[in-house]
């Protein structure tokens, strides 16, 4: 998606180290993508008032506070973005160690709340997962899913560091180059970048920005990795914590490989799931009569794959990688991704045909990618998941992970497993083994896991939930398939929309019903 999430390798044709990206959240979140459209609502015709904070972040130069103002203009990109969005330009400190040195633009982009004046709480700021996520890209495609809340809210985007707009992380064969091609290229390229695009760095552009926003707290929304950098921040500024929503949460209290063997134990799981289903409810199902034929089919698929692979349209090839990733694209989207992905396999076993498996996996994880020049999501993905851990492991431990993997998954360790490789060679140390998330003394943070989550698995939530603190985390549980809740089960929309709107959270221990009840 990352500490947030799984560890993926795409893209044919790559060496090891190339095809290695975190996960830990990028199928994850781009399964939302499915269900949005792009749209334009009307603004209010009553004159705005815009809202200003008194609290600026403390040991930055004056230059950067009371002497910075966001100078909203019409977008001129992604095209998805120029009618009814605003974007601005932030400048920060490439190292919040030396304020006074160099800094950097930061992207943002803008919908205006649509209600009236005297309803409007402030900015609430979106991060759609990742890492690698662009958030400037993000707003226009994912808006729909958002658009009740612009009632009370501006929706505020931005590309976080070292993606988009925002220092992207080159990692190719070139300098120009929006691949990955392993640690060495991000070093030639990028070499004097790696150290400042990780969470933390992040989380403190989150503070400057709320208060050029105008916003006393922040008001943000998180999605998948968006979890964590929204527990980072408040960490690290619980008092300037408003109204905080981790959405699909990772895990803070599991390292970089533990991450990888809880998730692909999920996914294998949600897989399991699917495969009982289509065995009940789907006539002439791909996967046999049931998990244990499943696998015993996937695998052979996989190896079928692996020694030819599959035509998938535009010229490209799917391969037994590219199958694993591909399948849990669609178990992100929960039961809605059941029938689609049935249909898929059926073409792909019988006629060897990876069109429709193809094109499901890039309708769900793309967004607009026709219309918008290539981006860096892998290379961003890779760079700031290595900025975060802290986890160098040396060859016996990386055996012994790899092998962990393959045996904890029939259908999807194998791919998973090359994800034990991400950092190891990377060419600065990261951040910390695992999350510091605890926020003692911050408002209530809203936590929603769902128990059916591929992606990041539900315990996870449960344990964000109780990292942030006695009183600060409140853990909402859905009983749904698929990776995020919101706003598809109408239980966990009312329950965030009303503490979005209120500060009102739901009681300890409440649970909606979904798709697993």
């Amino acid at each position: 998606m990352s500490d947030a999430h799984p560890i993926r390798s795409r893209g044919p044709g790559l060496s090891v180290g190339a095809r290695i990206i975190a996960v830990v959240v990028l199928a994850a979140i781009g399964a939302v993508c499915a269900w949005l459209q792009h749209d334009a609502p009307g603004q209010s015709a009553e004159p705005r008032t815009e809202f200003t904070a008194h609290n600026p972040p403390a040991n930055l130069p004056t230059a950067l506070t009371t002497g910075q103002h966001l100078d909203w203009s019409r977008c001129t990109s992604p095209p998805t973005a120029r009618t009814g969005y605003d974007c601005a330009t932030m400048k920060a400190p490439l190292d919040y160690r030396k304020p006074d040195g160099q800094t950097i633009d930061v992207a943002l982009i803008r919908r205006k709340a649509t209600g009236a004046n005297a309803r409007r709480i402030g900015s609430l700021v979106l991060n759609f997962g990742g890492p690698g996520i662009s958030g400037v890209s993000g707003l226009p495609d994912f808006l729909n899913q958002y658009r009740p809340l612009l009632d009370r809210y501006d929706l505020v985007s931005f590309d976080p560091r070292g993606v988009g707009a925002t220092i992207p992380v080159r990692c190719g064969k070139t300098a120009g180059d929006t691949g990955y091609d392993g640690a060495d290229a991000c070093a030639e390229h990028s070499g004097a970048l790696l150290p400042y695009v990780g969470t933390s760095h992040t989380a403190r552009d989150l503070d400057l920005m709320r208060y050029l926003l105008g916003d006393e707290r922040l008001h943000y929304f998180g999605v998948s990795y968006g979890t964590a950098l929204g527990a980072i921040y408040a960490h690290l500024y619980p008092s300037h914590v408003g109204r905080l929503v981790l959405e699909a949460s990772v895990d803070p209290t599991e390292d970089l490989a533990e991450k990888q063997i809880s998730q692909v134990k999920a996914v294998q799981a949600a897989f399991d799931r699917f495969a009982a289903h289509c065995a009940a409810r789907i006539r002439h199902c791909p996967t046999g009569e049931g998990p244990q034929e499943a696998a015993r089919r996937m695998t052979r698929l996989a190896d079928r794959l692996e020694k030819k692979p599959a035509p998938a349209g535009a010229g490209r090839n799917l391969d037994a990688d590219d199958l694993a990733y591909a399948v849990s694209d669609h178990l992100d989207l929960g039961t809605d991704g059941w029938a689609p992905l049935a249909k898929a396999l059926t073409a792909l076993i019988d006629h060897n045909d990876g069109r429709l498996l193809s094109k499901g996996a890039d309708d769900i994880g793309s967004a607009d990618r026709a219309a918008t020049p290539p981006d860096n999501s892998r290379a961003a993905q890779t760079a700031i998941t290595c900025a975060d851990s802290s986890l160098r492991p040396g060859f016996e431990r990386l055996d012994r992970d790899e092998a962990r993997i393959k045996a904890a998954s029939p259908v999807f360790g194998a791919a998973w497993s090359t994800g034990v490789y991400l950092c190891y060679d990377w060419p600065f140390d990261g951040e910390r083994a695992t999350l510091q998330v605890n926020a003692d003394g911050a408002a209530p943070v809203l936590v929603v896991g769902g128990t059916g989550d591929p992606t990041t698995p539900y315990v996870g939530a449960r344990r964000m939930a109780r990292a942030l603190g006695d009183g600060v985390g409140v853990l909402l549980t859905a009983q749904e398939e698929g990776h995020g809740t919101y706003p598809q089960n109408r239980c966990v929309t009312k329950a965030v929309d009303r503490y979005l709107s209120t500060g009102r959270t739901p009681a300890p221990g409440t649970v909606c019903r979904g798709s697993m009840s």
